[in-house]
């Protein structure tokens, strides 16, 4: 069940006490004596912004570090060091922090421990998000769609679960999927990585995650207490991982990094809260039988399983918008059980001719490319009968593209004529003919 709010997602409460960030403390202390020797660090407040823990737990963690004979002061403060007083790894210290980069070459923001994850999940799922036709509308205005087709999008993209586009090519099915990323709209907090354990996994991706600033975050409906919390995330919009014919299904696992001897999180996982787009599904190398089947249990029981270098299992929220776009008919790519399990099948249909001459006139208006009726009557006449009449919404934008190209060319302003359309079309259709060699 959706639940509908205006309030903005509820961010994850600062850690008042060591305790609270859920790690123990021997890690903790690990990564903070890593991060000190790799970035050569002396200030408490420099600690404290590299971990991405509180100044007054930075100072607890290095005090207990201090107590161990890890971490020494310096002694006395010096020109430029402020207030502040000075620290340094002791030669034990140094010792210990290469030992534990020998374990793990992780260091730098402490981790969220995967159950506390979970619940942060749960708190800005993405089938918490109400789409609504208006929503839908502002994020594709610049698309001609049926009000058909926005009928059966609205309710796909509310419900969260899986959507298969399919249909001819070149007609917006990927312009689709980025306008349903786009709806979704708010902004989520992201863990730069979490942990299971004792293993670090990055999550944070700048290719998939884009962080909000702060004070863009100040003017929306994100709900914080005292404008305070957990920085070992970071505010972002929704995610979206956009894949094509390179997926592989080793790309939904962990990678780990034998020489670092770290996890990267795999392509669903950081795509939690947000969307995860398969654009012209069937030209993976892989089958799509075999790339839904890794999705059939994610897809219905709302968690994925991964595993560890040591075969170790667990599991892992599964909270996608996972969005299928094929130019092929699903029954020639998936037997029934497949089928069912993807919750919504739309077909995104080529535009009738009223549709297209809507969506040429608005791209020649937008290329500055002056529309002539003789032309028109050309191409609908003359040209478009070779191919049955079968419209498509990538035609427009090409054959205008063309025209343009050859009056740059030659040097004339923009213009359509019917010889234009012809050495357009010549360039969209390749004839079939026997090459001889």
């Amino acid at each position: 069940m959706n639940m509908h709010t205006n309030t903005g997602v509820q961010a994850p409460a600062s850690p008042k006490s060591l305790k609270d960030t859920g790690l123990s403390i021997v890690m903790m202390r690990d990564i903070l004596l890593k991060t000190v020797f790799r970035k050569n660090l002396e200030h408490v407040s420099d600690m404290s912004e590299a971990i991405c823990l509180s100044l007054g737990l930075t100072q607890q963690l290095v005090e207990i570090a201090r107590e161990q004979k890890l971490i020494e002061a310096q002694g006395t403060l010096h020109a430029g060091s402020g207030s502040e007083m000075a620290f340094q790894l002791s030669d034990a210290g140094k010792s210990r922090a290469l030992d534990a980069l020998s374990q793990s070459e992780y260091y730098g923001a402490l981790p969220v421990p995967l159950e506390m994850y979970k619940e942060q999940v749960k708190r800005q799922s993405v089938r918490n998000i109400q789409i609504t036709r208006e929503k839908l509308l502002a994020n594709m205005g610049h698309l001609i769609l049926p009000d058909s087709l926005l009928d059966d999008l609205g309710p796909a993209v509310s419900s969260g679960r899986s959507i298969l586009l399919y249909g001819p090519p070149g007609n917006g099915k990927s312009a689709i999927s980025n306008g349903i990323r786009d709806a979704l709209g708010d902004m989520i907090y992201i863990p730069q990585c979490i942990e299971y354990a004792g293993q670090v996994v990055t999550l944070y991706d700048p290719i998939v995650h884009t962080i909000v600033e702060e004070e863009v975050a100040q003017a929306t409906s994100l709900r914080r207490t005292d404008n305070r919390y957990d920085k070992r995330y970071l505010m972002c919009e929704r995610p979206t991982v956009m894949t094509g014919g390179e997926l592989m299904l080793n790309m939904l696992d962990l990678n780990y990094n034998a020489t670092s001897r770290t996890y990267q999180a795999s392509l669903q996982l950081k795509s939690t809260g947000g969307v995860f787009i398969v654009d012209d599904l069937g030209r993976q190398e892989e089958p799509p039988q075999a790339l839904i089947n890794r999705w059939i249990v994610p897809m219905e029981a709302e968690y994925d399983i991964l595993a560890l270098q040591s075969g170790e299992k667990f599991e892992v929220p599964f909270d996608t918008l996972v969005i299928f776009s094929t130019n092929f008919h699903p029954n020639e790519m998936f037997d029934g059980a497949a089928l069912r399990r993807i919750f919504f099948k739309i077909k995104i249909d080529g535009p009738t001719q009223e549709e297209f001459l809507k969506v040429f006139a608005m791209v020649a208006k937008k290329k500055k490319m002056p529309l002539n009726e003789a032309a028109l009557i050309h191409l609908l006449k003359v040209r478009y009968p070779t191919i049955d009449n079968v419209y498509a919404n990538y035609h427009s934008n090409f054959l205008i593209d063309q025209m343009i190209a050859v009056c740059e060319y030659e040097g004339i302003p923009n213009q359509m004529t019917p010889e234009l359309v012809d050495r357009a079309w010549a360039n969209m259709y390749v004839k079939d003919e026997e090459i001889k060699h």
